[in-house]
């Protein structure tokens, strides 16, 4: 039972001894001179101003998410429109064709949901008419 698995252990093996020597290696010949510039956050150039963490507003990750479904989606769906020539010679086209209209159709629900609950709007009101500060 051992040796059906042999190719996967030593293949194991070689991936961890791999990653140990190439980091083992790295450390001994990079230059170790740390200074406080090389210590400070950069980001984009800036002095980081305020602590590290802020909170975002839920919308950001709505959006995200609408946008990773639609992103999921063209995935989904380039496979299909690349070989839908030959499905339609083959007689298989319609059904494929349909497929992905349903597809489209259930997510194209979800986002008019989304957006019918005003999940996508950017500056909301609150029920004293006064914009939602976050």
């Amino acid at each position: 039972m051992l040796f059906q698995f042999s190719h996967v252990i030593i293949f194991l093996i070689i991936a961890v001894g791999f990653v140990f020597v190439t980091l083992v290696v790295g450390k001994l010949l990079r230059p170790d001179n740390p200074s406080p510039e090389k210590k400070a956050v950069y980001e984009c150039g800036e002095e980081p101003v305020g602590a590290g963490f802020s909170q975002f507003n839920m919308r950001f990750y709505l959006v995200a998410f609408v946008f990773v479904i639609f992103d999921v989606e063209i995935a989904v769906m380039y496979p299909v429109t690349v070989v839908f020539r030959e499905l339609l010679e083959s007689g298989w086209g319609l059904l494929a064709f349909i497929e992905i209209a349903i597809f489209i159709l259930i997510l194209l629900v979800g986002f008019i949901y989304a957006w019918s609950q005003g999940g996508l709007d950017w500056v909301r009101s609150l029920p004293d008419g006064k914009p939602e500060t976050n």
